[in-house]
């Protein structure tokens, strides 16, 4: 794969910053190590909050959310962060939240849910799943799912289940997802060597949230492309850089929901690489694509669909 010619300038300074503060043997470090250096390369990118936007730590039971307003919301936001499932939390993805916020005008509520391996599947998906029916609870409007990467995972996961438990979850959009397709095929050997995330790095973080002796039944919770059942899902946009290996599990969830008769639509973003949101302030690429994410937070949130 030509990664030269795919990736420009810019990008390429983006993976570069990106790897001097988490290499690419970080799968090697202790998980506290692990968790140190991705903090501190959070930090690196992270960007001031702006001026109209307040936000409220608070715990949902026992999970903790940050809670971010920007005037009167007539929607809320679920976001879940990023990081395999290992990393991550409130601060990593603060001001992705923040100018999500502020962007949309809606309420956004981030989950800092357990990560594994202290905490094995379902873990995870049971903190997203409670924060999801506190939020219908707690709030008036309807409802959007949002995430990258595991997050992206998640909001799939608890969009399923919501079916014929919870009302106006109204749609979701999912950045770089990885949704249990097959490794074997497609982006994952396509990409098996991409810049920020390799094949490798996929196996290790499968398996990480993997209780022992898990079979290998179908669990939408935690795989929702093993699902048998696309019916009754929110509308879906899901976005993807191309140099990843995740980016085919993206296509295969939009083509199941839509012959189910549901709506999806599929963004793929051109010389893009895996965790790009962090570059959405210096990479001309990821700043076009956090705007068409947005866009799609706020045409979901109103019961639009500018898809057609």
């Amino acid at each position: 794969m030509n990664y030269e010619r795919l990736i420009d300038e810019e990008t390429w300074a983006f993976i570069k910053k990106t790897g001097e503060c988490y290499p690419d043997d970080a799968v090697d470090l202790t998980i506290e190590e692990q968790r140190e250096v991705y903090n501190a390369m959070a930090a690196e990118f992270r960007t001031a909050r702006p001026d109209i936007v307040s936000c409220e730590d608070r715990l949902v039971g026992a999970v903790p959310v940050r809670i971010y307003t920007a005037g009167e919301p007539g929607c809320t936001v679920m976001f879940c962060h990023g990081g395999g499932f290992v990393v991550g939390g409130l601060d990593s993805h603060d001001d992705v939240c923040a100018e999500l916020c502020a962007q949309t005008g809606y309420r956004v509520v981030a989950v800092d849910y357990r990560l594994a391996p202290e905490h094995l599947h379902p873990a995870a998906f049971d903190d997203a799943w409670a924060v999801c029916q506190w939020i219908h609870e707690s709030f008036d409007g309807d409802l959007v799912l949002a995430g990258d990467s595991a997050g992206a995972n998640l909001c799939a996961a608890v969009a399923h289940h919501a079916r014929g438990r919870l009302t106006g979850l109204v749609g979701q959009v999912l950045i770089y997802g990885a949704f249990g397709g097959d490794i074997d095929e497609g982006s994952y050997l396509e990409h098996a060597q991409a810049p920020m995330l390799t094949r490798d790095d996929l196996l290790f973080y499968g398996d990480i949230r993997r209780p022992d002796g898990a079979g290998d039944a179908p669990d939408p919770t935690m795989a929702p492309l093993s699902d048998s059942d696309f019916t009754g899902l929110p509308a879906t946009v899901l976005v993807t850089a191309d140099c990843d290996p995740v980016r085919d599990d993206s296509r295969h969830y939009r083509d199941k929901i839509l012959a189910a008769g549901g709506k999806a639509h599929w963004i793929n973003e051109p010389g893009l690489v895996h965790g790009y949101l962090r570059a959405r302030h210096s990479v001309g690429r990821a700043r076009d694509s956090f705007e068409r994410i947005s866009v799609a937070v706020e045409a979901l949130g109103q019961g639009l669909w500018p898809y057609e």
